[in-house]
């Protein structure tokens, strides 16, 4: 286990500046907060990773909308903020929604956090943006935190090419599926999980990829952060063997890409047994290249053995 003794959250340390401090201290000269929509990123955990400019939007806003307004709340208070605050969340977006945006077409300035990390990844942000954008409102991004990419800088896993698959269902059949889908993919995926399911997920996730290099991130950034590293079906083992115990917190997971020999061609072979029915090889293979995005030349060689099979049958 990895542990940060200095990284409690509700804590600042001693002897370090606060950079509430500075707030209202802008340059001589500096524009005020212009009118529009703030989508802020806020901590994932240590609350010392708040960027400076979401302070000074935060402290400068209208209004928050807040995906919790009791988690936002701590934040402030840590830094002295007090601004007016509402709830936007999966469940009252629909309600909310129409609201924020007469607020902003009437000029207000409106900061969008979500409970940890960049607002838009697995929260209902998004369609907020959407609609502010179709209506010509300025939406402006403060970038920071976010625990996809901290996972992945952590994780050792490769970085040029990456996945973010988000939450996966919570129905062990629906969740295969999703993971079937993902199985030929061969950018580094990085998915969400909850602690009361991560060593049911990752049991599948063993069966179906196979033993690839996968890493687990808990709690990220906290005083109790956890980084496990390994093989998929160890870290399945580990996290199996001590089911029993109650795991807690936000768990982010990475897992390394399918490699180009362990492309899964089972559809593949369906669909080209289908299609040589009705068109040469050269045609099938064309068209089914072009539709599943995968190499002209693998997938005529795969045609071109299944029609002299058939042949030869």
């Amino acid at each position: 286990m990895k542990k940060r003794n200095a990284s409690n959250p509700s804590v600042k340390g001693a002897g370090h500046p606060n950079p509430a401090e500075s707030l209202g201290k802008s340059p001589e000269g500096a524009a005020p907060l212009a009118p529009g929509l703030y989508v802020t990123a806020t901590p994932i955990g240590h609350a010392r990773d708040v960027t400076l400019r979401a302070l000074e939007a935060l402290s400068a806003c209208d209004l928050i909308a807040a995906e919790d307004t009791r988690v936002t709340a701590k934040l402030l208070a840590i830094y002295g903020i007090a601004k007016p605050m509402t709830a936007y969340n999966d469940h009252n977006g629909e309600r909310e929604r129409p609201r924020l945006l007469a607020k902003l077409r009437a000029g207000a300035r409106i900061v969008l956090v979500s409970d940890a990390g960049t607002p838009l990844v697995s929260d209902p942000g998004f369609k907020l943006v959407r609609a502010a954008l179709a209506e010509g409102i300025a939406v402006h991004a403060l970038p920071g935190a976010s625990a996809p990419l901290v996972a992945l800088t952590l994780s050792g896993l490769p970085t040029d090419r990456f996945l973010f698959a988000g939450f996966l269902p919570s129905k062990r059949g629906e969740r295969r599926s999703a993971l079937e889908a993902l199985k030929i993919n061969t950018a580094t995926l990085i998915f969400f999980e909850s602690a009361q399911r991560l060593s049911e997920s990752l049991a599948d996730m063993a069966e179906i990829f196979g033993d690839r290099p996968a890493c687990v991130a808990r709690e990220l950034t906290k005083l109790h952060e956890e980084v496990r590293r390994g093989s998929l079906c160890k870290i399945a083992a580990q996290y199996a063997a001590q089911q029993n115990q109650a795991l807690r917190g936000e768990i982010t997971l990475v897992v390394g890409g399918a490699a180009d020999g362990e492309r899964d061609f089972t559809k593949l072979d369906r669909l080209i047994h289908a299609a040589l029915e009705f068109m040469p090889v050269r045609a099938a293979s064309d068209l089914l290249a072009e539709a599943l995005d995968l190499p002209r030349r693998a997938v005529y060689d795969r045609a071109l053995a299944k029609k002299k099979s058939d042949e030869a049958g």
